[in-house]
């Protein structure tokens, strides 16, 4: 099954650009699923336990060396939104 996760991640920390960086680079790894940056969100799309995976291994890595933020995520199952 497909899904498509809209991500926003939003630093708790003054300079928030490189912790939102960070995480778009380290998204943009997984070579195997479509992902588009906009704005205000970065929307992944796939394989929906490889999607969701790739997700929690991001945010994992962004909290190991970014510290806290918040996530805000949208999982659609089942929808291909790119």
């Amino acid at each position: 099954m497909q899904v498509t996760i809209d991500i926003s991640m939003y630093p708790n920390r003054e300079d928030f650009i490189p912790p939102i960086k960070g995480f778009i680079e380290r998204i943009n790894q997984f070579d195997d699923l479509k992902i588009v940056t906009f704005p205000t969100s970065t929307v992944v799309q796939g394989e929906y336990g490889h999607a969701m995976q790739a997700v929690q291994q991001t945010i994992a890595a962004c909290y190991q060396e970014f510290n806290m933020a918040i996530y805000v995520a949208k999982i659609i199952p089942g929808y291909e939104a790119l």
